[in-house]
């Protein structure tokens, strides 16, 4: 898969995003590894901008293996400075799946009620939650009521 190619505004702002980040991934004396290129596919998918640290001397193969890591990653070659090497790649957006009925379904929520002294440990729950039901600020758990019609007209019409 070929890299992608930024204009120079957009690699300036991603090194600016970039700045603050630690490295995610590390390549080691074994070089650009299987392994290596794994892990960088997967922090790109999650991350979308990282830093990879080379902890080889020399220079040259660094920049191969950022060429050979953009290239093999369909990733951008944001920035080379020293040991660290910084990639970008988009994003990919989640596919949620569509459920036929539009409905909430029951979730597991946590309540924890806390000791009126304040010395004693809390207590923790695990409730199911349906889908009509909430949990109120006090722990408790109640239904949803049924909506009154509010005109008159609407009533009779049905």
């Amino acid at each position: 898969m070929p890299q992608i190619n930024l204009t120079p505004a957009q690699r300036k702002e991603k090194r600016a995003d970039a700045h603050h980040l630690d490295p995610v991934v590390m390549i080691g004396g074994e070089g650009l590894t299987p392994a290596v290129v794994k892990e960088t596919d997967a922090a790109l998918k999650s991350h979308g901008l990282i830093k990879v640290r080379v902890l080889g001397d020399d220079r040259d193969a660094r920049e191969a293996m950022l060429a050979q890591l953009c290239d093999e990653l369909n990733a951008a070659p944001i920035q080379h400075i020293g040991k660290l090497l910084v990639l970008w790649r988009p994003i990919p957006e989640k596919v949620k799946a569509e459920r036929e009925d539009a409905r909430p379904g029951p979730r597991v929520v946590k309540i924890v009620k806390f000791s009126k002294s304040g010395n004693a440990r809390p207590q923790v729950s695990k409730v199911k939650v349906l889908g009509n039901e909430r949990v109120t600020q006090g722990g408790e758990i109640k239904r949803a009521k049924r909506r009154k019609p509010t005109s008159v007209k609407k009533s009779f019409a049905d």
